[in-house]
């Protein structure tokens, strides 16, 4: 088994082995096959033909900020509709036509909750089974080919979910056969949950903790896994198998619960930023399960920040660099053993408070997608950015944010040579592969 960057999460049917690698992949969760924000398809185009990139099909579909997942020719995205009735659902089209294969739809009515476009989390895919998290807390395992509910959790029935103010937004993790689920039941000690796969049966839950905005991983550290999470209150670490603890670091939010992006991992070290609260930059002790910081920096305000206040972007953390966006769009680079900032460039996405950009790595190509649909091709480096090309993909639309004419804020997936992105009127599918 081969793990990048610390990172180990298994799915069934996409092993990936060192030598072996297929020459497609699919994009089966958050961020990518193996969750760490790597498109590893080869074959893959350097520049744009025009200034507006050809789809090759769009379907309709309503608001929502998940981003899709792709899996076995099926593509995944989850959306919400207030007429007549407000629900949420959970829909599948064909990958190579995007023609609609299944809808699940269930009444869910939003209360008090920010920003109400739709759902947030990205539908999981492994072993056959889809797992879609709603905003208010439901939790749907359906057979990934048909749309059949195989089990569900119902919240105020199965869990006493509290929520956090933009609602229940973390993408669940398969991993084996077993989905860890940041369910924010804090008051029944079961801010994250672990779940069979195949029956809903509960294995184990833990931590009393508020529920954050940010997706579980799963790393190699002192010879075994670890699944770390970062709540609304601590940075945590635990074991998969039975929810024990091995190390927890407290990281309290100075104003409210506001961190989204996900911790990523380089090596011994793992980074985490937040929009009010800064950067922090952990050691992963291999000698024992335990971390100590490296450091912790934050500005004075959300103008003015130190090292990296990210809002929505996951960094992406390589080498002894940090590459970021900031909290007005600013995209920066950071040296990772102090979190001195050694570039800052305003151009990858117009700046805004929130302004924002996916950013994925393919070979030595980093591809962008900021919020303005905009597709960008470039090279991030200690020396700065280089942008190689950028090209329209979607338009932003004003359900997600009704200021600066919209905005494009759902993470678009790659897979087979494609992209395939969402806004609050249409899924889009689009070749990305050299002729």
């Amino acid at each position: 088994m081969r793990y990048h960057k610390s990172v180990l999460v298994v799915f069934s049917g996409i092993l990936l082995c060192v030598g072996a690698r297929t020459e497609a992949d699919d994009w089966p969760q958050w961020r990518g096959p193996e969750r760490d924000g790597v498109w590893r398809e080869t074959g893959i185009i350097d520049e744009f033909d025009g200034p507006v990139i050809k789809r090759r099909w769009s379907a309709p579909i309503s608001s929502g900020y998940s981003g899709p997942t792709v899996a076995n020719g099926r593509v995944y995205v989850t959306d919400r509709v207030t007429e007549p009735s407000q629900k949420e659902r959970v829909l599948c089209f064909d990958a190579a036509t995007g023609k609609p294969l299944w809808s699940h739809e269930y009444d869910c009515r939003y209360v008090r909750l920010g920003y109400p476009a739709g759902p947030r989390a990205s539908v999981s895919i492994q072993g056959g089974r889809a797992f879609a998290l709603g905003s208010m807390g439901h939790l749907f395992c359906l057979d990934a080919e048909t749309g059949r509910v195989l089990w569900k959790k119902i919240p105020d029935v199965d869990y006493d979910v509290r929520l956090p103010i933009w609602g229940i937004s973390s993408a669940p993790l398969a991993h084996g056969n077993v989905v860890f689920v940041q369910i924010g039941a804090s008051r029944e000690s079961a801010c994250l949950v672990a779940l069979d796969t195949k029956t809903g049966k509960e294995r184990w839950r833990a931590l009393d903790d508020r529920a954050s905005y940010s997706a579980p991983i799963i790393i190699r550290q002192a010879g075994q896994p670890v699944l770390v999470c970062w709540t609304g209150d601590n940075v945590v670490g635990l074991a998969p198998t039975s929810g024990e603890i091995y190390w927890k670091h407290p990281f309290k939010p100075a104003k409210m619960v506001i961190n989204v992006p996900t911790p990523v991992v380089e090596g011994n070290l793992m980074f985490l930023t937040g929009f009010y609260d800064g950067s922090l930059m952990l050691r992963l002790n291999q000698d024992q399960l335990s971390v100590d910081t490296v450091w912790r920096r934050f500005g004075r305000s959300e103008r003015d920040t130190d090292a990296l206040h990210s809002m929505m972007t996951t960094p992406y953390f390589e080498g002894n660099f940090v590459y970021g966006v900031d909290s007005y769009g600013e995209l920066r680079c950071l040296e990772a053993a102090t979190g001195d900032r050694l570039w800052e460039d305003k151009t990858a996405t117009p700046p805004a408070r929130w302004s924002n950009i996916h950013m994925v790595r393919n070979g030595r190509n980093m591809w962008m997608f900021n919020e303005r649909g905009e597709l960008v091709i470039g090279r991030l480096s200690p020396e700065g950015f280089k942008e190689l090309g950028r090209a329209k993909l979607i338009e932003p639309t004003t359900e997600q944010l009704a200021q600066r004419g919209g905005v494009c804020w759902s993470h678009p997936a790659y897979a087979n040579r494609h992209v395939f992105a969402r806004n609050d009127r249409e899924l889009v599918c689009a070749s990305l592969a050299k002729k």
